[in-house]
């Protein structure tokens, strides 16, 4: 069963953000490994490969949904150029506008009373609640460590030991 128009425009739209999101966190990823962070590095292509899936995820459920798949622009991210805290504060920013943007479909699709897209998009909410507290966690570590090298490096450590989950 086809979304409304709406609907489906919304979802291509998110499409469009996730693979933004996706470019984002690739150039983080390489913003920190200049920096000599290959650890944090590592953290930011692996959420960078999350939101390449996300993207495949909602273009997916689009296309079994019968409805047409129209990717928008990706302009190059900008290029990051403050502390390492200042990089974790741009990936935080860049995870609540996804996590509004997946609101506001979940209000539209709710007004649409397509009940095929709820759980569908509650699954996403779910899991920005649990991205927002992760980067949030590091924001504060990152915080608390200043600029003491050897915690910078231990947290460097940590984060280079993510392991990407399954989709």
């Amino acid at each position: 069963m086809k979304m409304t128009q709406e609907l489906a425009d919304l979802f291509n739209d998110q499409i469009t953000m996730e693979l933004t999101s996706s470019v984002a966190y690739l150039q983080m990823a390489a913003h920190l490994e200049n920096e000599g962070l290959s650890g944090m590095g590592t953290w930011m292509r692996i959420q960078s490969d999350e939101e390449h899936a996300h993207a495949l995820r909602f273009l997916q459920f689009t296309l079994d949904r019968g409805n047409d798949v129209m990717i928008g622009a990706i302009d190059a991210p900008p290029r990051s150029n403050g502390s390492i805290a200042d990089v974790f504060d741009a990936a935080l920013a860049q995870e609540q506008k996804v996590t509004a943007s997946i609101s506001s479909m979940y209000a539209a699709a709710q007004a649409s009373a397509d009940v095929l897209a709820l759980p569908f998009l509650q699954e996403f909410l779910t899991e920005q609640v649990e991205e927002e507290a992760a980067v949030g966690e590091i924001i504060d570590r990152l915080r608390l460590a200043g600029d003491d090298g050897p915690t910078l490096l231990q947290m460097d450590r940590e984060l280079g030991a993510r392991i990407p989950e399954e989709e």
